[in-house]
């Protein structure tokens, strides 16, 4: 019986654990041969000893189940190293067809106490780490295109964060991170979609390594039932997302754990108001404006969270 990714070749970063290794797994599962790519540095904030191990494991759980994989422990947020997993890939299985980018680190600070460094590095791993793969990819899916006449298939699935769309007050590199992404996905949707490519951005919800603080309140279920917060609940959309049946599906963010999807739009205006003359003046906007946000409390931003009926932070 032929599975939904049988010839197709794909990339997970940050592979080694946690969703990324959900991810690998999923589409190995599919029929998928896959690239699994983990820098192996133990700690959440990309610090100690960088590894071969964790991507060498997730390669070889692959392959005792019976599917195609192999490991690559480098560094996307070089962009040669980035540059030598999409050869990998390409050299091992001939082309390249999905790219899953999830590698990232966290280091928290608030906005008054961060400093350069901790600024620097996030965007560095999160926002860099996803342009110099997709980068890589583009090259190689333009030059197959231009190359056959007509478009090739590609599939690219990038991680945000709820920490984009409700804020999140400790972490102000990793939101602006994580909404660099969200651009970097639309703009790649539009530049690549005739050449047969869709890209498109998770903001998944599991327990992690990165995760175990905002979800230190919800445990795993110490009875052996369903536990909504587990990676693998997060993989199958990365999974629908990566196959042939999602054609249609570009330029989307969608937010998923648990039991849930939630399909975002883009955002929409929710008030409008044009000057009574050739333009504003200030006195014209204080009475405007202010009446408008009379009854909101003065620490709420802006309501993606409420929408979503997610908790902010």
């Amino acid at each position: 019986m032929s599975l939904p990714l049988d010839g197709l070749s794909a990339i997970v970063t940050g592979a080694g654990r946690g969703l990324g290794r959900a991810e690998a797994l999923e589409l190995a599962g599919l029929g998928a041969c896959v690239v699994v790519n983990d820098y192996g540095r133990p700690g959440r904030d990309g610090s100690g000893e960088a590894s071969a191990t964790p991507a060498e494991e997730v390669a070889e759980e692959i392959r005792a189940a019976g599917g195609s994989a192999v490991a690559h422990h480098g560094d996307v947020s070089d962009f040669a190293q980035a540059r030598d997993l999409v050869e990998l890939a390409v050299t091992t299985f001939g082309k390249l067809d999905i790219l899953v980018n999830n590698a990232g680190i966290l280091r928290d600070r608030m906005v008054f106490s961060m400093n350069e460094s901790e600024w620097d590095s996030v965007i560095r791993v999160h926002l860099k780490g996803h342009f110099n793969t997709t980068h890589f990819a583009s090259v190689h899916w333009r030059e197959r295109s231009k190359a056959s006449g007509a478009p090739v298939y590609g599939r690219i699935v990038n991680t945000s964060s709820e920490a984009f769309l409700a804020g999140s007050a400790g972490q102000p590199n990793y939101a602006a991170a994580k909404g660099g992404i969200v651009g970097l996905t639309t703009s790649t949707a539009l530049a690549l979609a005739k050449y047969g490519v869709r890209a498109n951005v998770i903001c998944p919800r599991a327990r992690t390594r990165m995760t175990e603080d905002v979800f230190a309140g919800f445990q795993e279920p110490v009875d052996g039932g369903l536990d909504p917060l587990a990676p693998g609940h997060v993989a199958p959309l990365v999974g629908y997302l990566a196959s042939p049946a999602a054609a249609r599906v570009n330029g989307q963010l969608l937010v998923v754990h648990g039991g849930m999807v939630a399909i975002v739009e883009r955002p929409r205006v929710a008030a409008k108001f044009d000057t009574a003359k050739e333009a504003f003046s200030y006195d014209e906007l204080d009475a405007l404006l202010t009446p408008h946000y009379a009854d909101r409390p003065p620490n709420e931003t802006f309501a993606a969270a409420e929408v979503l009926g997610l908790k902010k932070g």
